[in-house]
């Protein structure tokens, strides 16, 4: 996936460096040329490029026509805000990210259509890797003192669940799939439930099995 940062600050630096890790198409846009040269030294060349982000024909040679999500993480409100509006109006990214410094612009933001307004580093990963790590586990959260994890996962065209009804998985005992968001829509959950590309999946699975089921959903291991 292809990810173009704007802002070359701590937030910008720390999500860059988190993305890159994880083996993303990553470029970092800094308008100022000297930060921008020290963040070519400390995250490489590929992944720097000195210019403004609210500026069409820097856009335009940073490649945000085919850019998968756009992250406005300058600390000016305006400039996050004119980034992912040209980014969702003119170059039709699908997914479109800004911090948001001030609580009271977020109407704003949602209003222009901006996917979504966040302020920690954390949150900001989160939401991406959600979006463009589909097959990936993501804890949520634990019962019954620990011994119960709560996932969830988003089903990618990469993944063989895709087409597959629920009866069709073998299940590791004790787990579950208790919920599936599609289109913002809650859908419920029986043996004939098929799972679409986009779909956000929710499972509970003993702790102890949590590995198992991450193969099963995520390798795609299903019943022939």
């Amino acid at each position: 996936m292809y990810l173009i940062l704007v802002g070359g600050g701590n937030v910008g630096i720390q999500l860059a460096k988190r993305l890159i890790a994880k083996g993303h198409e990553v470029l970092l846009l800094e308008k100022d040329g000297r930060t921008a040269g020290k963040l070519a030294n400390l995250i490489g060349d590929e992944n720097v490029m000195m210019g403004d982000g609210c500026e069409l024909y820097t856009q335009k040679h940073a490649g945000f026509n085919r850019a998968d999500v756009v992250v406005a993480v300058t600390g000016e409100d305006e400039d996050n805000f004119v980034t992912c509006q040209l980014a969702k109006e003119v170059w039709n990214v699908q997914r479109v990210v800004a911090r948001v410094n001030d609580p009271s612009h977020e109407p704003t933001f949602r209003a222009a259509g901006i996917d979504d307004t966040v302020s920690s580093t954390g949150i900001i990963f989160s939401l991406i890797d959600q979006q463009i790590s589909s097959d990936e586990f993501i804890p949520v959260g634990h019962l019954h003192k620990g011994h119960v994890e709560v996932v969830e996962t988003v089903i990618s065209h990469r993944s063989r669940l895709a087409g597959k009804v629920l009866r069709e998985i073998e299940l590791p005992n004790g787990s579950f799939v208790v919920y599936l968001l599609r289109d913002g829509v809650g859908i419920p959950i029986t043996g004939e439930t098929e799972f679409q590309v986009g779909d956000t999946v929710v499972a509970l699975v003993p702790t102890a099995r949590a590995d198992d089921l991450r193969q099963v959903m995520v390798g795609g291991v299903v019943n022939s």
